[in-house]
């Protein structure tokens, strides 16, 4: 587990010796990868879940006469939670950092965004910035603490990522077209072209428990849009914000969000790779060591081919 926090390596020893005389194989094997996939998984979505979770616990339970406006008993719950995160060892401070940049990126979005009528939240609260509560930018807090959190939860590592400069010219347009769609051309097609262009290839590596996962990495940012698309429904059903389509009456939020949210999860991608620089697995640097010492050229153009 790469850089697992005291709880997490506490909780990894104790799960390595509940599991200790499990099968390796057959079916009650594959039923225990699947389980420690889901369990890891739901870890990692920690931080997101509970948001989430208080954001529709309000919709349904906080008075509409109460002392603290909504959206102000939102962010203070958001904050809690970001400090409970700290305080049981379930994100190190570097982690910290990592989330900060995203709910950054992410707030100055909303106040662009709000500004022009993509979307709005209720005109209550104190703890805002213009027309957008503080709470807004915990949402994409939490995008970023699944990042880093299953980047260590998964021991992820990647084949063929592309050069992380190139990945960060990329990152950097796809953040700009946000804005500047509104006012000029909309490119997101041709940066979605772009993205294929730069990590068809690219396949990440997930350990499990004693298999590991390789998937197109391509793939992996589709789904995880997926499920950002549905917790977005969800929060917009529970009345955290609203988008102009459902001021009549909540319907379900447009598909072609996806196309955003996948995107977004490129930058996200990104920002982290800053931080935590995509590796190759261990079992393939071996055997590509193997293959330079036999002479095997190939060997090495595939280590060349390792990211910055």
């Amino acid at each position: 587990m790469q850089r697992a926090t005291s709880l997490e390596l506490r909780v990894d020893a104790i799960a390595h010796r509940m599991l200790r005389g499990a099968p390796a194989n057959g079916i009650r094997a594959a039923l225990i990868e699947v389980v420690v996939f889901l369990l890891k998984q739901a870890w990692a979505c920690i931080f997101g879940a509970a948001l989430l979770a208080v954001i529709v616990a309000a919709r349904f339970w906080y008075p509409d006469d109460a002392a603290i406006a909504r959206n102000d008993a939102l962010t203070i719950a958001a904050v809690l939670i970001q400090l409970a995160m700290l305080v049981f060892r379930l994100e190190s401070g570097r982690e910290l950092w990592v989330i900060v940049l995203f709910h950054l990126t992410g707030t100055v979005m909303e106040l662009f965004k709000t500004d022009v009528g993509s979307w709005a939240y209720a005109a209550d609260g104190i703890l805002r910035i213009g027309g957008v509560p503080l709470f807004s930018g915990f949402m994409y807090a939490a995008v970023g603490s699944y990042m880093v959190r299953v980047y260590r939860l998964f021991d992820l590592g990647f084949d063929r990522y592309p050069r992380r400069w190139l990945t960060a010219i990329v990152a950097a347009a796809i953040y700009l077209n946000f804005f500047t769609h509104h006012f000029w051309w909309d490119v997101r097609w041709v940066l979605l072209a772009a993205v294929l262009v730069l990590w068809a290839r690219t396949v990440m590596h997930a350990r499990v428990w004693r298999r590991t996962l390789r998937l197109p990495l391509l793939a992996v940012f589709a789904g995880v849009a997926g499920f950002i698309y549905l917790a977005e429904n969800i929060g917009t059903w529970a009345g955290a914000w609203m988008y102009p389509d459902q001021a009549d009456g909540w319907q379900l939020v447009s598909p072609s969000k996806l196309m955003s949210w996948f995107l977004l999860m490129i930058i996200s991608v990104v920002l982290v790779a800053w931080v935590y620089p995509p590796q190759v697995p261990a079992s393939m640097l071996s055997a590509r060591r193997g293959d330079r010492t036999r002479g095997d050229d190939s060997g090495a153009d595939a280590a060349a081919s390792a990211p910055l």
